[in-house]
C-alpha cells in the first residue's frame, strides 16, 4: 500500500475501531456523527484495501474474523496514539488543567475517594473532575473515560492498573443484637444467628474463615435479609438484623462510632470477594499531567504507593467477540 493510500485509510481504520469496540454499526456511527451505512461503507472500504475480510456480519452481530482481530489490534494502537497526539499540548503545559472523567463503584466512590476528590480539587485549582458513580463495570477506552476505579481479584488485561488500597471484608453487628443473642466465640456459633450476605451466588451464604495455628473453617449461614450491596447490608446491621459482611470501608465510621462491633476480629474473613482497589487507564505512551496528578494523589492518599503496579497492556479483544475463547472476569469486592 502506498503512502496515499494509506493516508485515504485513516479515517476507515478509525470508523472500524469504533465499530470493533461498540459491537454496532449504529452505536460507532452515534459516536462519529456519521450514519450506520457511512460507518459499513468505511468499513468495506477498508476491508478492499486490505484485501481481508475483518468482520462477519449476522443478522444478530457482528463478529471478528481472524485477520480482523489482528488488525483491529494495529488499528487501535494507531487510534489510540493519535489521541495521545492531540494531547501533546497538555503534556508541557505548566500546570495540571482540564476535565478529568473518572468513574468508581457506588460505595467506594462515597466513603473513600470522594474525600480525597475534595482535598485534590483543593490543591489542583486548574483541574475539575466529574466523578462517575456506577457498580457496572465501565470500560474507560469505549466509553470515554479517563480513570476507573475497579475492586478485583485480578485486573483486566489491556488496561494499566495501579493498585490503591486492598479491599478486606469483616463482619459486625450491633451491640444491642450481641447482647441479646449467643456468643460468637468460633465461626460455627454463627449457625445461630441471622446473618446478612450477598446471595449473588449459591455459596455466598457458605463463610469461611483463617486463623494462624488453627485449621480453617467453614460454615453455612442463614438470615433474614440478603442483599447484593455492601451498604444496604451495613444498614441491615445498624437495625438490629444480624451480623453483616462487609467491606472494612465501608463499616469503618460505624465501628469509630461504637455503632456496630467487630465478630470475630480475631479471624480472617476468606470471602468471594477479596482483592484491592485498582485505578485503570488505557496504556497511552503519554498521560495527561491532570490525570496522573490524581492517580498520584489517590494513590498517595490510600497507600497505594506501597503496592506492586501491574502494568499490562496485552489485550484480550474488542467489544465483540473474536475466535478465541476469553476469560470470565474475577468477583470483583461487593
Amino acid at each position: 500500500m502506498g503512502t496515499n493510500s494509506f493516508l485515504n485509510v485513516l479515517p476507515q481504520m478509525v470508523t472500524f475501531v469504533r465499530v470493533a469496540e461498540l459491537g454496532s454499526f449504529s452505536a460507532a456511527a452515534d459516536l462519529l456523527g456519521i450514519t450506520p451505512s457511512a460507518a459499513s461503507r468505511q468499513v468495506k472500504r477498508l476491508e478492499k484495501e486490505i484485501g481481508v475480510q475483518l468482520l462477519q456480519r449476522t443478522t444478530r452481530q457482528l463478529r471478528l474474523t481472524e485477520a480482523g482481530a489482528e488488525a483491529f489490534a494495529r488499528c487501535r494502537e494507531l487510534v489510540l496514539a493519535a489521541q495521545g497526539a492531540m494531547d501533546v499540548g497538555a503534556q508541557f503545559a505548566s500546570k495540571p488543567s482540564g476535565l478529568v472523567r473518572i468513574s468508581a463503584p457506588k460505595a467506594f466512590a462515597r466513603r473513600v475517594l470522594h474525600p480525597h476528590v475534595l482535598s485534590f480539587l483543593q490543591r489542583y485549582p486548574e483541574v475539575d473532575v466529574q466523578l462517575i458513580v456506577s457498580d457496572r463495570d465501565v470500560d474507560p477506552i469505549r466509553e470515554g473515560v479517563d480513570l476507573v476505579v475497579r475492586l478485583t481479584t485480578e485486573p483486566p488485561e489491556g488496561l494499566v492498573a495501579r493498585p490503591l488500597m486492598a479491599v478486606a471484608h469483616i463482619l459486625c453487628a450491633t451491640p444491642r443484637y450481641l447482647t441479646r443473642h449467643p456468643a460468637i466465640a468460633h465461626p460455627s456459633d454463627l449457625v445461630a444467628h441471622s446473618c446478612l450476605s450477598l446471595g449473588e451466588h449459591e455459596r455466598d451464604n457458605h463463610w469461611r474463615f483463617r486463623r494462624q495455628g488453627e485449621q480453617d473453617a467453614e460454615v453455612v449461614v442463614r438470615g433474614r435479609y440478603i442483599c447484593n450491596h455492601s451498604e444496604v447490608r451495613l444498614e441491615g446491621a445498624l437495625a438490629d438484623l444480624g451480623v453483616a459482611c462487609v467491606p472494612a470501608f465501608m463499616a469503618r465510621e460505624a465501628l469509630h462510632a461504637g455503632e456496630v462491633l467487630r465478630v470475630l476480629a480475631d479471624w480472617e474473613f476468606q470471602g468471594n470477594y477479596q482483592g484491592h482497589a485498582y485505578i485503570l487507564y488505557p496504556p497511552n505512551r503519554f498521560t495527561a499531567p491532570k490525570c496522573q496528578v490524581l492517580v498520584d494523589h489517590l494513590r498517595e492518599a490510600l497507600g497505594g504507593t506501597d503496592g506492586t503496579d501491574r502494568t499490562d497492556v496485552t489485550d484480550n479483544g474488542p467489544g465483540l467477540s473474536a475466535s478465541s475463547a476469553t476469560r470470565a472476569p474475577p468477583r470483583a469486592a461487593s
